[in-house]
């Protein structure tokens, strides 16, 4: 809990500090803003309009505290909504099925892992054909994934985070045809990767690790490693690092020949007394199939669940969007609440922030209010005063939030890796500029229009006659 704690206020530490660097570009834009419309009210045609959009500025800027204190609260709580719906997009993303080729996942049906016999493999990876006319599932169309994880210290005491590596057991070529994200990979990116994955498929002991991996456990290309089984206990693989996994998706995992795994297996026996490991025949975790289209899903998906050949374990065959979201039905109630109670949640309170600020300072310019008036303003010029001076905090203070908020993740991280293969990195959503505009101003409009409505109604009278 307290490794969470920590993060926790790093990343609002961060928030707030970005809050107060992104001031400066602020109180630059008023600034200028204000200085621009008193050169434009010496020309005629638009000097009233320019005069009066100068008093918005200049109110803004004669109470610095209170304006600073609105724009902070705005930036920060539009930095939130704007991850939560970055979110939510990217699991719409990932949940949503393609048109043409869709990738099929096979898995054991009623256990979570998904462990099933090696045996499925061979006729699994064809799509399960049984009689003439079925569809089968070509060579380069499918992939098999077993899972092996380990550390690279054998005595417990010595064994942490930074020393396990998670490897997916697999036929290493099939990672450039198969593998989602190979079309992100820059040409030299992609040329290093295949020089690595051809010496993997003819070396059993040679691997290619995640760069961040790598640079966690401190080793580097051309160096050797011995694993100790984590989930396999009692498999301990000595591998040769050949290559390297480009940051992003893959920056934390490793890719591994399946047939080193399989033949440490079918070793085990004769080391342990004839016994055999206990996840001999639990060793297959995934099998994808890609199909041309969903007509051709349905027809591999018919072949595999009416076949008897997968009965001890039975199996299911699913879409991989259909499958990612049935791993995230687990947080579905977390999910539903981040966009129906968490969301509105924010929005409600910005604009309380914002009815707040402007009450107050509604209340403290009441006599403004009415010398404004005997100079000759209308009560509706006063209610757009007002709520134009809401509305540019709210507009330039959710502008420039959503757009640090993208340069930082987007730009200058290059995205949030989740370190799974067929989730890609997670990124603020492309839309977020228009949503912090739109978020900042509707929420600012929406909490100053009462405020701005008694502002209209001062009376006279009675300001003065409080006066006198």
């Amino acid at each position: 809990m307290g490794s969470y704690a920590f993060w926790f206020l790093v990343v609002v530490g961060s928030v707030v500090g970005v809050a107060f660097f992104a001031l400066l570009p602020f109180f630059a834009f008023l600034f200028i803003g204000e200085t621009t419309l008193n050169a434009l009210a010496s020309f005629n045609p638009v000097s009233r309009a320019a005069k009066f959009a100068s008093l918005m500025f200049k109110n803004l800027r004669r109470n610095l505290l209170r304006t600073s204190l609105a724009y902070l609260a705005i930036f920060v709580l539009v930095v939130v909504v704007v991850g939560v719906w970055s979110i939510l997009a990217f699991l719409d993303l990932v949940t949503s099925e393609k048109k043409r080729d869709l990738k099929a996942i096979v898995t054991e049906r009623w256990q979570i892992p998904s462990q099933m016999p090696f045996a499925y493999a061979q006729t699994l990876s064809q799509g399960a054909p049984q009689k003439e006319g079925d569809l089968i599932v070509g060579p380069e169309d499918s992939m098999t994934w077993q899972f092996f994880g380990g550390y690279t210290e054998k005595e417990r005491d010595k064994q942490s985070r930074d020393n396990l590596v998670f490897f997916f057991a697999m036929e290493p070529r099939k990672t450039l045809t198969m593998m989602d994200g190979i079309e992100e990979l820059t040409p030299e990116q992609l040329k290093q990767l295949a020089k690595a994955l051809e010496i993997a498929e003819k070396d059993k002991r040679a691997v290619v690790i995640g760069a961040d991996r790598l640079a966690s456990m401190n080793k580097r290309v051309g160096e050797s490693i011995t694993v100790y089984g984590l989930n396999y206990r009692g498999i301990d693989l000595e591998m040769n690092i050949v290559g390297e996994l480009p940051k992003g998706r893959w920056g934390q995992i490793g890719i591994m020949n399946r047939d080193y795994l399989n033949d440490a297996l079918d070793a085990y026996p004769s080391t342990h007394k004839g016994e055999r490991h206990p996840l001999a025949e639990k060793s297959l975790n995934l099998v994808w199939l890609r199909v041309p289209d969903s007509e051709g899903f349905k027809r591999v998906a018919n072949q595999i669940m009416t076949s008897s050949t997968y009965t001890s374990p039975a199996v299911k065959c699913e879409t991989a969007a259909a499958g990612i979201g049935s791993w995230l039905d687990a947080y579905r109630d977390l999910i539903w609440g981040m966009r129906w109670l968490l969301s509105p949640a924010i929005l409600i309170v910005m604009s309380l922030v914002v009815a707040n600020a402007i009450s107050i300072s509604v209340r403290e310019r009441r006599g403004e209010m009415a010398v404004l008036k005997v100079l000759g303003y209308k009560p509706w010029q006063i209610l757009l005063l007002v709520l134009g001076e809401a509305l540019l905090i709210g507009a330039i203070s959710g502008l420039l939030s959503a757009g640090l908020c993208q340069i930082l993740v987007n730009g200058i991280i290059g995205g949030v890796p989740f370190g799974i293969a067929f989730f890609p990195s997670f990124e603020i959503a492309p839309n977020a500029w228009w949503w912090g505009l739109s978020i900042g101003a509707a929420t600012a409009f929406v909490g100053s229009v009462w405020p701005a409505w008694t502002a209209q109604q001062v009376r006279v009278a009675d300001v003065f006659s409080k006066v006198a």
